[in-house]
C-alpha cells in the first residue's frame, strides 16, 4: 500500500479492508469487455459516432479501458501514459449535450448488463458512469 493511502477499514492485523472493484469483479478482462460492447453501439450511433476518431477506434477502447481500470482500483497505466484525466477538458471539444448524454448512457446500460456483475457491483459501476455521464454535459444546445 502506498505510504499517501488512506485506509478507512482495516482488519485486526492492520491490513486494508474492502476489497479492490478491480479485482472483485474481474480485473482487465472484465473492463476490456464492457468498453467493447459500448463501442459496438457507439459504432452504430449517428449523434455519437462523429466524436471518436474514424482511424483510431482500438486507440479509443484502449483509452476507455485504462481510464476505467485505473478508476476502479486496477493498474495505473491511464495516467502514466496520459497524465491526469482531466474528462471534463477533454471532451470539451465536442457538443456533449443531453441527447448525446442519453445516448452515451443508452449504450453503456447495454455493455453492462451484459456483463452479469452481482447487484452491488452493478450499482456501484452504474452509478459512477451515470454521475460521470451528467458531468459531461457542457452544452444545451442541440
Amino acid at each position: 500500500m502506498a505510504e499517501d493511502s488512506l485506509t478507512l477499514r482495516s482488519g485486526a492485523g492492520g491490513e486494508p479492508v474492502g476489497g479492490n472493484f478491480w479485482n472483485e469483479v474481474g480485473g482487465r478482462p472484465t473492463f476490456e469487455k464492457l468498453v467493447r460492447r459500448f463501442y459496438e453501439g457507439i459504432e452504430a450511433d449517428e449523434v455519437l459516432r462523429p466524436m471518436y476518431p474514424d482511424d483510431d477506434m482500438e486507440g479509443a477502447v484502449q483509452r476507455l479501458t485504462g481510464f476505467l481500470e485505473q478508476y476502479w482500483g486496477g493498474p495505473t497505466t491511464y495516467s502514466q501514459e496520459r497524465g491526469h484525466p482531466r474528462l471534463r477538458m477533454r471532451h470539451m471539444p465536442f457538443k456533449v449535450n443531453p441527447d448525446a448524454r442519453d445516448r452515451w448512457l443508452k449504450h453503456m446500460r447495454v455493455a453492462v448488463d451484459e456483463l452479469g456483475l452481482s447487484p452491488l457491483h452493478e450499482g456501484m459501476l452504474w452509478g459512477y458512469l451515470e454521475r460521470a455521464a451528467h458531468a459531461m454535459v457542457n452544452t444545451f444546445e442541440e
